[in-house]
């Protein structure tokens, strides 16, 4: 089967191959959006948390009875 887009004819073949790569460029923005929500997400706790004292390291370890 042949299928023409704008002025190019491309087999079969070469339309999945185009669909894979447009499916893998998807697959890479939507991991790119992903981290952009985690960084927002992370921006605002620090926003939230300024100024407010800091728990130190080994409280939490103890608290937590991490090693």
């Amino acid at each position: 089967m042949l299928s023409t887009i704008g002025s190019k004819v491309m087999t079969e073949a070469a339309i999945l191959e185009k669909i894979e790569t447009l499916n893998e460029a998807v697959a890479r923005l939507q991991e790119r959006v992903e981290d952009l929500e985690d960084l927002r997400d992370l921006e605002a706790a620090i926003a939230e948390n300024a100024g407010k004292p800091l728990i130190p390291w080994e409280k939490v370890k103890a608290e937590l009875e991490i090693e």
